[in-house]
């Protein structure tokens, strides 16, 4: 399974990377560092041609300017290993991105995950996940509810993570813009 993404920059980058530190150091919380890039997640898809799919994204990147998108709160996806994350603010902008990524890609893609759709897809950058538990939501709730999480993101990569063991690497990353004229 490959994820279809962007790739935070730094200062943004860095602060994730301190607070999942953190969240690790405090509650041992630590399976969301087996992405080691923060990101934005588009897509998780299984494709038959990677070459193909590296392909699409280019061109997909070459023909989209950057822009900045928006991040505040946190949310939690529940169950038996509840996901902590900060929600990324749809805008039209990310909304087109996300459409031209799922359109782009759909002849590709031998699977993808039900949460990709544009209807479903809710953007977000992970805090943690597989190794939580629902007694742990509270306490890590309450230590991350003493700061805000207000960031703006500058969108301007798209970028393929592929699975190697239990991380999940980068592959290759795609300027935004490439070909839009200025």
């Amino acid at each position: 399974m490959l994820a279809i993404t962007t790739l935070l920059s730094q200062p943004n980058a860095a602060r994730i990377n301190r607070i999942i530190e953190r969240l690790e150091k405090k509650f041992g919380i630590d399976d969301v560092q087996a992405t080691p890039d923060p990101h934005l997640t588009y897509q998780l898809a299984g494709v038959q041609k990677l070459s193909a799919l590296k392909e699409v994204l280019t061109a997909v990147a070459a023909t989209t300017k950057p822009f900045p998108a928006f991040t505040t709160g946190l949310g939690v996806f529940p169950g038996e290993r509840p996901v902590i994350y900060i929600p990324v603010l749809r805008s039209d902008a990310l909304n087109a991105l996300h459409r031209r990524i799922v359109a782009a890609t759909a002849p590709l893609c031998l699977r993808t995950d039900k949460f990709s759709g544009p209807d479903c897809w809710l953007p977000h950058i992970s805090l943690a996940l597989h190794d939580t538990t629902p007694d742990l939501l509270g306490p890590v709730l309450r230590f991350l509810n003493e700061e805000t999480y207000n960031l703006k993101i500058e969108v301007n990569n798209l970028a393929i993570l592929r699975q190697q063991g239990d991380l999940f690497l980068q592959e290759e990353s795609f300027e935004l813009g490439a070909g839009v004229l200025k």
